[in-house]
């Protein structure tokens, strides 16, 4: 599933920055007084990798989605703050319609102020064109198209020329944000033959095997799909308020501010119009360990991602106090320990739930991840305060209810070699299991070493194996292990359970524990379609107490973000919104 981050959507995704990086290492901080003397208002961001590319339909990863958002606006974002939905390029959030036939109407009115760089106004007619081109079926964005299969048609007002409104296939929860999240794209620069003209949104929604075919849809796809349109600066044009600069690979990429851009008239209306920086540097150094020197010694103004022992070490270092502000912001994730279900020796749910009074994860948050988390209950953040279910609580640390839920499950010493074995399908099995975590991930590896020990002291058997990442991956998707550690990471947006949790992603998707029966994938299918905040929340509810009554998931904990931000800047706020801060709201401090 792509990942997409630029604008509102972002699928959940097993993050390799939860996974890979670990909490360890580092080397000790820099004794040289800090260079940076800097008061321009040029924000440096430390990149660990180059972006992908700048094509804001095709890309996948997410340095690149933090640039592109900043050179492509869409129709609606995402509040920093308060994590709601607000208006960008529309005028406000559209009106929305569910017809007698179950389906649904989504109309907007575009702002008379959003304009392209020669001036001329925004349309409807270029909303449609973005949608003609990630409907293109040779444009390569083959994971991205699934997205807005839901919008079937479009329909044009000749009384308000910049009212539209989306004709949708079906009712779903995230048909706004979908709808919504469209990077617009001038016509001029990117079709300027006009090769899509021809064809219609409709015609693009029946006909994706015919037109494949097509000497016009292949030519357009041809050109967009070509590197121009992914690094050259002539070619990478949007309607936000950035332009792509300069890009030395392997070393930065500036974006700059544009002159006179229609955003500038709207800075009362929110903070994606607050517009500061005049150059945003995204500088690559691509070893932890060389960023963090480079941070302390004013070489670069942020930093995210920052290993907990680093960060425990700068926060102890007079020249970081001196010079960034810490910053801890929540991330819209959660760990977890994945149990596989369908495996008879774990389909008794107090076996998974006997298991889950095992793990100390007070401990894990204290001693492996260095109080960088909070204790989670389940996949809704609590951030998402009315669908957050605060009736539950965690499974606490409790060998001796463990014990009592394996007795009870059938689990005994049977003969007295201090491990516990059970009549399962007929046969006498021993309660020896595998924990799965991927290679290098030290903190995965001290969790399953601490669980190692706490099952042994109840009679179970734990074998730690640590796997090449690929190998790892690809074992959790053919449900291939007892149990491993994962991460999954979200956005803001309402939580559709259907590609974690419903029995049809048991293969192709991602239900890799094989949860599930037609009463969670009943719930799944009914959150999906309720559009109301409060029925919905009674449903994320009763979804979310069923999964913790059935551990399939052992919840570990919500991470938290680390991040350095130099002080000369003020209106630095963080937040759970990826990456965790605004770098185009950054203002210098009038100190400076």
């Amino acid at each position: 599933m792509k990942i997409r981050y630029s604008a509102i959507y972002s699928a959940l995704i097993l993050t390799i920055s939860l996974s890979v990086i670990s909490c360890g290492g580092g080397s000790e901080t820099p004794t040289d007084e800090p260079k940076n003397t800097n008061v321009s208002d040029v924000v440096i961001s430390h990149e660990l990798s180059d972006a992908q590319m700048l094509n804001p339909i095709n890309y996948s990863d997410a340095g690149a989605g933090y640039i592109i958002k900043n050179i492509f606006y869409t129709l609606l974002s995402i509040d920093f703050n308060t994590l709601e939905l607000v208006p960008l390029v529309a005028e406000s959030r559209p009106e929305i319609e569910v017809t007698e036939d179950n389906k649904m109407n989504i109309t907007y009115r575009l702002r008379k102020e959003a304009t392209w760089d020669d001036g001329t106004p925004i349309t409807p007619k270029d909303v449609e064109f973005t949608l003609k081109v990630i409907k293109n079926p040779k444009v390569d964005n083959v994971n991205n198209k699934p997205y807005f299969e839901f919008i079937e048609d479009m329909v044009f007002y000749d009384d308000d020329p910049q009212k539209f409104t989306f004709k949708c296939k079906d009712v779903y929860i995230l048909a706004e944000v979908q709808s919504g999240d469209l990077p617009l794209l001038p016509r001029s620069i990117y079709d300027p033959n006009d090769l899509m003209g021809e064809f219609t949104i409709k015609q693009l929604t029946e006909n994706q095997s015919e037109l494949a075919s097509n000497e016009k849809i292949i030519e357009f796809a041809k050109s967009f799909n070509s590197e121009k349109h992914q690094r050259d600066k002539e070619f990478i044009v949007g309607c936000g308020p950035y332009l792509l600069d300069e890009w030395q690979t392997g070393q930065k990429l500036v974006i700059k501010k544009k002159e006179n851009w229609w955003g500038d008239k709207l800075k009362d209306q929110g903070m994606y119009f607050d517009i500061n920086p005049s150059k945003i540097v995204y500088q690559t150094i691509n070893d932890q360990t060389t960023a963090k020197e480079a941070l302390i010694a004013g070489e670069v103004d942020v930093m995210r991602g920052i290993k907990a022992k680093d960060y425990k070490e700068l926060l102890k270092t007079d020249k970081f106090l001196k010079n960034f502000k810490q910053h801890t912001p929540p991330q819209m994730a959660y760990t977890y320990l994945g149990i596989n279900v369908r495996k008879p020796m774990f389909s008794d749910k107090r076996t998974r739930q006997a298991l889950a009074h095992l793990i100390d994860v007070d401990k894990i948050i204290e001693k492996i991840v260095l109080g960088y988390g909070t204790r989670a209950v389940g996949p809704i953040h609590p951030a998402k305060k009315k669908q957050y279910n605060t009736n539950l609580k965690p499974y606490d640390y409790n060998p001796e209810k463990a014990k009592q839920l394996l007795a009870e499950a059938g689990w005994a010493d049977s003969d007295g070699d201090g491990i516990l074995d059970n009549t399962i399908e007929g046969d006498k099995v021993k309660f020896e299991m595998s924990y799965l975590y991927n290679q290098g991930n030290d903190p995965r590896k001290a969790v399953g070493l601490m669980f190692q020990e706490e099952a042994r002291k109840v009679g179970i058997t734990v074998n730690v194996v640590s796997q090449d990442w690929s190998i790892f991956l690809e074992n959790t998707k053919q449900h291939d292990f007892d149990m491993y550690y994962g991460a999954w990471i979200s956005t803001p947006i309402p939580n559709d359970h259907k590609q974690i949790y419903h029995t049809s992603s048991y293969n192709g998707g991602s239900n890799y524990t094989g949860f599930g029966n037609d009463e969670t994938d009943a719930l799944i299918e009914a959150i999906r379609v309720e559009i109301d905040e409060d029925k919905r929340a009674e449903l994320n509810y009763k979804f979310q107490e069923i999964l913790h009554d059935e551990c399939s998931y052992i919840y570990l904990y919500n991470p938290l973000e680390r991040i350095g931000i130099h002080n000369r800047f003020s209106n630095a706020e963080t937040s759970a919104m990826r990456p965790g801060y605004r770098l185009s709201g950054f203002k210098v401090n009038a100190a400076q």
